[in-house]
């Protein structure tokens, strides 16, 4: 029988993607629990990924938490934009949940990360502009309805990219957050992946926060809850690959195709990802009306949760 070999990936910020890396034959890794299911008809791929201890975090490189990855398929057959709009909602309220000891009503902050000018990162900005922004509607700072009990509040901000204001996204956060004090901090952001199929047709929520930036490799403040002060839910959806990664992947298709090898793959892949084309990314040439798509359904699946939390 043939090795099992660690599938080369290129930068991610997915954790499915850092735990698909492993050998298959790697099905459990210390201190990582991996759980999948189907929802929506068969049109939503659900993969819990939950790093328990330090041993895990260590092995996938990433901090310790739950992350929650929704694949999508845009099927014609269904309302696939109705079922993920609610299937992000669920997952905002058992994460919440989990983190927000305080009763309903709760006031959350939500905030768009990335550059609003160009296409790529303007997920975060796009989404903060089709929410519902309520908070300012009562002094008290908690909206009552007809029947007079208190509602969730939502308040939001873009705070702009480094290079715009001379400011850590993070910085400008934590001191709208001592400001106003909100009970959670929502935070979306534009992502990087490793495989081509799952450009914008992916969404990832963890609540170990986010690290502005980092898919691209340009790192940034950390935003969590150790330096944020509050829980944050951090929603990602990846918009751009490393162009070696598409490389990589289109090779290893064809060779599968052409009944080559596991050991031959493995050898030729790993001598062909050393070939560097630079730190290039692509992203979908229809990326604007990606962004537009996903970004309402994150904007109508937050208002759902919103609603229904309270």
């Amino acid at each position: 029988m043939e090795q099992s070999r660690k599938k080369i990936c290129g930068r991610t910020d997915l954790a499915l993607e850092v735990k698909e890396s492993f050998p298959e034959d790697s099905i459990e890794i210390e201190g990582v629990r991996l759980e999948k299911e189907t929802k929506g008809q068969h049109c939503i791929e659900v993969t819990t990924v939950e790093i328990m201890n330090p041993q895990g975090a260590e092995q996938m490189g990433k901090p310790e938490g739950l992350y929650v990855t929704l694949e999508f398929k845009e099927d014609d057959t269904h309302d696939w934009k109705k079922l993920l709009e609610k299937q992000l909602s669920d997952t905002l309220q058992k994460m919440i949940q989990k983190h927000c000891s305080k009763e309903a009503p709760h006031c959350y902050f939500v905030t768009g990360l990335g550059n609003r000018f160009a296409t790529p990162d303007a997920l975060g900005p796009y989404v903060v502009e089709n929410i519902r922004i309520d908070r300012h509607m009562q002094p008290e700072n908690m909206i009552s309805d007809s029947k007079g009990s208190k509602k969730n509040t939502v308040c939001g901000i873009v705070p702009g990219v480094m290079a715009q204001t001379g400011i850590e996204s993070g910085e400008i956060m934590k001191g709208i957050i001592e400001q106003i004090r909100p009970d959670v901090l929502i935070a979306i952001d534009a992502l990087a992946t490793c495989s081509i199929d799952r450009l914008c047709h992916t969404i990832q929520v963890t609540d170990t926060g986010i690290c502005p930036g980092s898919g691209i490799g340009n790192h940034r403040l950390q935003v969590n809850q150790q330096t944020m002060g509050i829980p944050v839910i951090a929603i990602g959806v990846p918009t751009v690959v490393e162009a070696n990664t598409i490389v990589l992947e289109s090779m290893e298709r064809f060779m599968r195709k052409q009944q080559f090898t596991e050991q031959e793959i493995t050898a030729f892949l790993q001598n062909i990802s050393k070939e560097s084309v630079g730190n290039l990314f692509v992203t979908p040439k229809d990326i604007e009306a990606q962004i537009k798509q996903i970004g309402e359904v994150i904007a109508r699946g937050i208002d759902r949760f919103v609603q229904e939390s309270a």
